[in-house]
């Protein structure tokens, strides 16, 4: 049998990108475009490249894409998505619930699921994602997997003489959800502006131990999303910041 393995092209989520690495080199990219995650093709044990597609002479029964492997063939280690997903099936089995690590799941397939739901049988109709309403009406049907408890618009304590509404408040976890969608008028000036708002106002909630924001970014408005989850996510003040722009590395 003649042939050789072409690398495989991964995000660090596990998402296969390019099975054909080298023979196909227009579909490689930098980011993955489902979660976001940076990619890679190596081991970051050993450095070989991740066995892809056999390219050779012999065909393989049963057709589809390569599957993704979660240990490396050359050193036996660990790739980094496979303690995630170790991680994420061993939350969902347990009484005792990380409400985040769960929340953080949903929010990184959520790009994933909002371009599944266009290519529906017959172009029948679905939900797209235009605006902010869109995005959290598909996050509330996302959020349906794991919490009961789901409160939407709840009213807020005055902040600066007014009262505002949370988007959505997991009441048992203590953890309020809040949805932005980047557009032409809301870039990453504006959304640091009223994260910051919105961080102060939290503070006084007495159901928020912890601000979730998402920021759903599809067309790439936001240049630098790490600069500024890295510049929010924080704890002051018993109040726990956690920002999560998606997709990422456009």
């Amino acid at each position: 049998m003649s042939g050789k393995y072409d690398a495989y092209l991964v995000c660090l989520n596990g998402h296969g990108v390019n099975d054909s690495y080298y023979s196909s080199p227009a579909f490689n990219q930098k980011y993955c475009d489902r979660c976001g995650a940076e990619t890679t093709k190596s081991c970051p044990n050993c450095q070989k490249d991740i066995e892809g597609d056999y390219k050779g002479n012999v065909v393989f029964l049963g057709g589809g894409p390569t599957s993704v492997p979660d240990i490396c063939k050359h050193c036996g280690k660990d790739f980094p998505w496979r303690s995630k997903k170790k991680e994420l099936r061993q939350n969902i089995q347990k009484a005792d619930k990380d409400d985040l690590f769960l929340l953080d799941s949903i929010i990184e397939k959520f790009h994933l699921v909002a371009k599944q739901l266009r290519q529906r049988y017959d172009d029948r109709a679905t939900l797209d994602i235009a605006d902010e309403y869109d995005t959290q009406d598909l996050l509330h049907a996302l959020l349906r997997i794991y919490f009961e408890d789901i409160r939407t618009e709840e009213w807020n304590p005055s902040y600066a003489g007014s009262s505002t509404r949370s988007d959505f408040l997991l009441k048992d976890q203590k953890i309020v959800i809040e949805v932005k969608k980047t557009r032409a008028s809301l870039k990453a000036k504006q959304l640091g502006e009223q994260l910051i708002i919105d961080i102060a106002k939290y503070k006084t909630h007495p159901d928020c131990k912890v601000l979730y924001c998402f920021v759903y970014d599809p067309e790439g408005y936001i240049s630098n999303p790490r600069g500024i989850e890295n510049d929010l996510n924080n704890t002051t003040d018993g109040l726990k910041v956690t920002v999560r722009i998606i997709p990422k590395g456009h």
